[in-house]
């Protein structure tokens, strides 16, 4: 199959990082601390950060939150991080904006959910005040339109139209037209404000695989804006997983989208990168970006009664993602090293010479040993308990990043 050429958008700058244009495909993440919090919340943007999310956004919802946005930016910096932070405003932004300049001042980008800012005149009033902000202060803006909270005027509107003219349209094609519809007349609000068309983001964000892929597009041929693409509220684990690598999949494959997320519901307590590893395995997975060493490992059968490759595998993982944020610093290009953890004879060999590094371990009944190949050469062999094999086998990854491409060393 081969990739359908990117939609050409508008390039928009956020902070740093560039959306659109001929800009790779971003990873956006979202914190889950209470903003007020500034220095947990500063923590988790780093940390979301150095995982892969090239933008982060925040909850400013009430007073505490915008008065934190700045300690929380400079915190960032601070920190070495330039990852654009954007604010994420919904009922009371255009307050917390004006009363609150130094958090406008800080924030790279503002996203505003155009069915969440009031009702009639009101509405445009307190829209038109945000993207005025922004426009003054040379800011960018994601219009983010959210199926949970469309306008109720406009889904009255367009139902009464379908019902009135006999159009036969379903309740769920009308709101999904109601979501375009809503993108594109605040976008026209937006430049009525004065907003410039290069600092306006758009999403139409729908919680079913295929009213986005329908939904997103519709949008984008109707616009040149810069698409921010995900699921919203995609769930927990393996479902919003799949579900989000089903509609992004899809929508890429077809050259349409700029910005993603992977919205995941974490468990209690767990680990919110897990959202921007997800994001990078699907770029990576078609070919799109590179985002670390790719590792194939055995998924197991009656040959592999032993847990030691499951264990190594997982060991391996956890330190590529441990060692990433100071190989992406160091060693331009260690991102399309490919790695093979396999579990017996059948597929082992091959698959660990095909790699740049890979080990081979022993199925059932198989002689205790494991042979290690570096670019398809066998070089050692290993034994040992799964904590040793894994010490070990990554030693041999170090090495070989080292060597191959460390700045300053080749």
């Amino acid at each position: 199959m081969v990739l359908k050429e990117r939609k050409q958008t508008i390039p928009v700058r956020v902070g740093s990082v560039v959306v659109g244009g001929d800009a790779p495909v971003r990873v956006q993440s979202m914190t889950n601390t209470e903003t007020a919090d500034a220095v947990a919340t500063a923590k988790q943007i780093c940390q979301l950060a150095a995982a892969g999310s090239e933008l982060v956004r925040i909850t400013v919802n009430v007073s505490e939150a915008a008065a934190a946005v700045p300690e929380i930016c400079a915190r960032v910096r601070d920190a070495g991080y330039q990852v654009p932070i954007i604010g994420d405003f919904h009922y009371n932004g255009h307050k917390l904006l004006t009363e609150y300049p130094q958090c406008a001042a800080s924030l790279d980008k503002y996203r505003i959910n155009p069915g969440n800012v009031g009702h009639g005149k009101k509405r445009d009033e307190r829209f038109s005040t945000i993207c005025a902000i922004a426009r003054d202060l040379g800011k960018a803006i994601r219009i983010g339109v959210n199926v949970g909270s469309l306008d109720e005027e406009l889904v009255t509107s367009q139902m009464q139209e379908n019902a009135h003219k006999g159009l036969g349209k379903t309740s769920e094609q009308v709101i999904n037209e109601c979501m375009v519809i809503s993108a594109l007349r605040s976008t026209e609000l937006a430049m009525n404000a004065g907003l410039s068309a290069d600092r306006i983001i758009l999403s139409c964000k729908a919680s079913k695989p295929l009213d986005l892929i329908g939904i997103y597009r519709t949008l984008a041929a109707q616009c040149r804006q810069p698409l921010h693409v995900g699921l919203t509220e995609a769930g927990m684990g393996m479902k919003g997983i799949i579900w989000s690598a089903t509609a992004l999949g899809v929508l890429l494959a077809e050259g349409i989208g700029d910005t993603i997320r992977v919205s995941l519901t974490p468990q209690p307590n767990g680990d919110r990168r897990e959202e921007v590893y997800a994001a990078c395995e699907i770029l990576q997975s078609l070919g799109l970006r590179s985002f670390a060493p790719s590792i194939t490992a055995c998924p197991g059968c009656g040959r592999t009664t032993s847990t030691t490759f499951q264990r190594l595998a997982e060991l391996v993982q956890e330190h590529i993602r441990q060692r990433m944020p100071d190989w992406r610093v160091r060693c331009p290009g260690v991102e399309n090293m490919t790695l093979a953890v396999m579990g017996c004879v059948v597929n082992g060999p091959g698959e660990s010479r095909a790699a740049n590094i890979g080990i081979s371990l022993p199925g059932t009944g198989e002689a205790p040993s494991c042979p290690v190949f570096i670019d398809g050469e066998k070089t050692t062999t290993l034994a040992g308990p799964p904590e040793e094999l894994a010490r070990e086998f990554c030693r041999i990854i170090d090495e070989y990043v080292e060597k191959k491409y460390a700045v300053g060393v080749r």
